[in-house]
């Protein structure tokens, strides 16, 4: 497992070992990885995390247009592997949690240690730091630097 943030690692190793998912993805909604399991590649990381964002502004939006509360969980499900995408918030702020698992596990299960996980994630969140500009002349450095943090290079 590789996160961005620190505090994370407890609550989501414990997550992976109860719910038995292969793949889990932590991220802002604006798609910014705070931590990974399972990806080898960063760019399948980077490209379901924009995928995985997407699909939350989507239904986002898709409920606000027909006037329906908006959609918290999206889940798919095939016949060897599902995914459950969800959004929630935490003390730093509203993220979205994708997480794959395959028939060893069920969707109750993974739903059930995912509430546990957010509980864990909002317990161990340290008291969040008055929020610093964004510059763009910072942001390559940023990113290259969570690059590395992420997958070791």
């Amino acid at each position: 497992m590789r996160a961005v943030e620190p505090w994370v690692v407890a609550p989501m190793e414990s997550f992976l070992a109860e719910s038995q998912a292969r793949l889990c993805l932590l991220m802002t909604t604006a798609g910014q990885v705070i931590a990974q399991h399972g990806f080898v590649r960063a760019v399948d990381v980077m490209g379901v995390a924009a995928l995985g964002a997407g699909i939350v502004a989507s239904t986002g939006e898709l409920a606000r247009t027909l006037k329906w509360q908006a959609f918290s969980t999206v889940v798919h499900q095939g016949p060897q592997q599902a995914h459950l995408l969800a959004s929630f918030d935490t003390p730093r702020g509203r993220w979205v949690g994708l997480v794959v698992f395959g028939p060893d596990t069920s969707l109750g299960l993974v739903q059930l240690f995912f509430e546990q996980l957010v509980q864990d994630l909002a317990a161990a969140a340290p008291e969040a730091p008055a929020p610093q500009p964004v510059l763009a002349a910072n942001f390559e450095h940023e990113l290259n630097a969570s690059l590395r943090t992420l997958f070791g290079s």
